[in-house]
Formats: C-alpha cells, structure tokens, sequence
C-alpha cells in the first residue's frame, strides 16, 4: 500500500505506474482516493476547531457560573451539548472515508523499480542469466512421475481416495530424498547466517490483508469454515506478520529468518499429461528466506537472496536460470522480482523452482511494522525467496540426476541427509 501523501503529491507518477502493470481500470482510483483524503483531512480540520471551541466555552462555564449568571452558563452548556453532536457525525464520517480510503489504497499497485521491464505477462519475463551447462542426455528421461514410480515412491489414487485431486503421498526413498532437501536447505541458510523459525501455519484475516492483495487471497488461500482463519500459502505470510504493529529497534536490522512449512494453495492440477505428476498440487513444503531491513539496504539484500537459491540448486548438481518478471507479472505489492528456473532435460525447457521479491514498505504500511532510528521511527522494507519448494525442487533433482540404468544419483549435498547414500536405485 502506497503512502497516501505521496500519491497526493504524485498522482501522474501513480497512474504511470498503473499504466505500466496494464491496470487502467484502476486508474479512477487515484483521483477518488486524493478526493477522499482532501474530505478527511476538511473534516480533520473542522474537528480541531469543534474541539477547540468547546474547550474554551466548557472553561467559560464555572466562571458564568461563580457570577451569578446561571442563565448564559446554561446556553453555554447547551453550546457544548451541541458541539458534541457535531462532533459525533464529523467523527463518524471521517472513520467511515477513512475506512473507504483504506480500502481503495491498498487496490492501488505500489511503485514497481525503474529496472522492471514493461511487460503484459510471464511470457514476456526477461532472462537474466543461466548458471551450469543445460545437458540433455543421449538416453531418454521418464516423465517424473514415472520416475518415482520406479522406486514406488508416488501414490496419488489412494491421495484421490483420502483427500481428492491435487494431493498425494511420497513413499520409500523419494520420501526420503524429498525430506532430505528441506533439511539441507534449513542447514544451507543457516550457514548464511539466517535464523530458523517454524512458524504457525494459520494466519489471522488482518494478517492476510497485510502480506497479499485481495486478488491473490481469494485465488490461492483456504479459509477455516466458521473461524478467522486461513492455511497459510507460504511461510513468509506468518513471519511478515509476526512484527504486526511492532516497532523493532534499528539495531536489529536486518532480520533474516529461515523458515520451514507446508503450504496449502487452491490451484489445481493442469490438464493432461502434468495431472499425473506433481508440478501444481494443493499441498507441498518450502525452505523460504525473509528479511526485513532498512530501505536502503533492501536492493542489496535482494541479490544476495535470489543468488544464494542460484546457489542451493547449483550445489544440487542443478541448472538454473534467473528470469526478471514484467511489469504485468508482478503482484501489485511487488516492487521488483525474478524466478529461478531449473534445468527439465525431459522438456528440453526451464521450469520454476523459485521466487524472489522486495516489496519494499507495502507490507510494513499495512501492519504498521516499523524501526526506531536515530531521527524517528520509519517503516522497514521487506523481501522474500524460496530456497527450496518440494515436489518442484525434488523433480529437478531426479531429472538431472537420472541415469541409464533407471538409477537416481544422490547429489553429494543430500547424502549425509540420507544416511550416505549414493544413489536410489529400482526395487526388484
């Protein structure tokens, strides 16, 4: 959510950037928003005045009162009795405007980066650069799922039974290697520097509100029936709002967290081939990274978050490459993002693995997350990544470590995770 000031003092650089994420319908908001704070701040003003001038008659009474003139200090209660009512309905309407302000503000896009390409959607991200060799083998890759088969590793028919489409049980050694790679990411961030943290993995409405846009909630989030609840989508919905109306101090700054949870999202599987496998399901686990820092330092802190995923799958024996987002294909909180895509030599294509952002204050305006500096308290910037996300992580893996015999080599990172082993090879 943008400051209101700013958008009062640069409504042309608001609906550029409207503009830019191909969002004209939102455009109108950028004059009702300065019309309604113009009233709020009118109604700010004849509240003060109200307040005021009932001060001074209220402290004219007793003295009325003390010389005998009972009847000018009853009409000057009634002055105040009468203030009081206006006052009742100015306070009424600028709660009620402020209420309607708040509303619109946070439909408004914040102010992506100068950097941002100018873009309607993902099909034109950027790429930015590709790190490791892209091999295709001479010897064919088994779809994923079939893969996991092999070791019957995959069980979706009975998940069908228990749960429905889009869920799924991992099994023997895959379940194994998937655990693995959660675990070395939580040791992998740690030896970053980043603190580990299990987070609930519930979150309050008024901490939705403040992590996503309304858009985003409805699409991805399950709600508890008949309690303020949702399943939380990923980790950084409740580390974000961890600081909730919290004022840390400066020297704290930055804060950099690891977190580990399930998520639970509403999509659903993609049609055909994909609904066999495991690439969009409405439950997997994550390694996620979230820092919260001084403006000015947040830039920094986002390459050096997306870099260390680079790093993660790369240690993993994994090509990747970083993709910039568009302007299209940001979410209206997002300042600036990229995805980290892995190597698919079955697709002979990248897929995503990873995503990166800085949302700059957004998050901070809306829960009221601040810093105590020197000359005052100021709102901190946040920034998010995934390290790991599994299944999508543990495909990339089996893809690129699939051999010809049927056999998955174990990347040298995960095998003390899975008690020295080398490879995983097929049941007899």
């Amino acid at each position: 959510m943008l400051d209101i000031k700013f958008v009062r003092e640069n409504p042309g650089k608001v609906k550029d950037n409207i503009k830019k994420k191909f969002q004209d319908s939102k455009l109108p908001l950028v004059d009702e928003v300065i019309e309604l704070d113009k009233k709020i701040r009118e109604l700010k003003v004849e509240g003060d005045n109200l307040r005021k001038s009932r001060n001074d008659i209220s402290a004219s009474i007793g003295g009325l009162m003390r010389e005998g003139k009972k009847e000018e200090g009853v009409a000057k209660k009634q002055e105040v009795v009468d203030i009081n009512k206006k006052l009742d309905h100015i306070e009424k309407e600028e709660s009620e405007l402020s209420g309607l302000l708040r509303e619109k503000m946070m439909i408004i896009p914040n102010i992506i980066d100068d950097s941002v390409p100018i873009g309607h959607d993902d099909s034109e991200n950027v790429e930015i650069e590709r790190f490791g060799d892209p091999v295709v083998p001479d010897y064919e890759i088994p779809y994923h799922a079939d893969i996991i088969n092999m070791f019957d590793g995959l069980d979706k028919e009975s998940a069908g039974r228990t749960s429905g489409e889009g869920f799924y049980y991992l099994c023997g050694d895959i379940a194994r290697m998937h655990s693995a790679m959660i675990s070395y990411a939580r040791d992998f961030m740690i030896s970053k520097g980043f603190t580990y943290c299990v987070p609930p993995f519930m979150i309050r409405s008024d901490v939705v509100n403040g992590v996503m846009s309304f858009e985003e909630m409805s699409a991805m989030m399950y709600k508890i029936e008949g309690e303020d609840l949702f399943l939380i989508g990923t980790s950084e919905h409740s580390m974000i709002g961890r600081y909730k109306g919290q004022i840390v101090k400066e020297d704290m700054l930055p804060i950099t967290i690891t977190s580990y949870s399930p998520c639970f999202r509403k999509e659903g599987g993609a049609h055909g081939l994909e609904e066999r496998g495991l690439y969009r399901v409405h439950q997997f686990e994550k390694q996620e990274m979230v820092v919260l820092c001084k403006p000015e330092d947040s830039m920094e802190w986002y390459n050096k978050m997306w870099s260390y995923t680079v790093e993660f799958f790369r240690s993993l024996d994994v090509p990747v490459r970083t993709l910039e987002c568009c302007s299209g294909d940001l979410a209206d909180l997002k300042v600036k993002s990229c995805d980290v895509e892995a190597w698919s030599p079955r697709q002979r294509k990248y897929f995503e693995v990873g995503s990166c952002s800085t949302l700059g204050d957004a998050q901070a305006r809306r829960l009221g997350i601040r810093a105590k500096g020197e000359d005052g308290n100021y709102l901190v910037h946040t920034l998010n990544n995934t390290v790991v996300a599994s299944p999508r992580g543990l495909i990339a893996v089996l893809e690129n470590n699939y051999q010809e015999d049927g056999s998955v080599l174990v990347p040298k990172a995960l095998q003390p995770y899975m008690g020295g082993m080398t490879k995983i090879e097929r049941r007899k």
